[in-house]
């Protein structure tokens, strides 16, 4: 059995930081590369840091995949 060729993008991605403007940048990046969000965005206090910690999943848009 063949395996077809990856796709140059990886087809998962998740995305995480504090949640500030370089993570929605990060974001947008993906976004801008061809990726789709793929469910909600998880947030989390960090205690130590004392900020709000932001993750989330970007899948390859099936259009872009070959």
């Amino acid at each position: 059995m063949k395996t077809q060729p990856q796709s140059p993008l990886p087809v998962y991605r998740l995305i995480t930081g504090p949640d500030d403007a370089s993570f929605c940048h990060r974001v947008s990046e993906m976004l801008s590369a061809g990726y789709v969000l793929h469910g909600s965005p998880a947030l989390t206090y960090d205690p130590e840091k004392k900020c709000v910690i932001a993750a989330q999943a970007l899948v390859v848009d099936a259009g872009q995949q070959k």
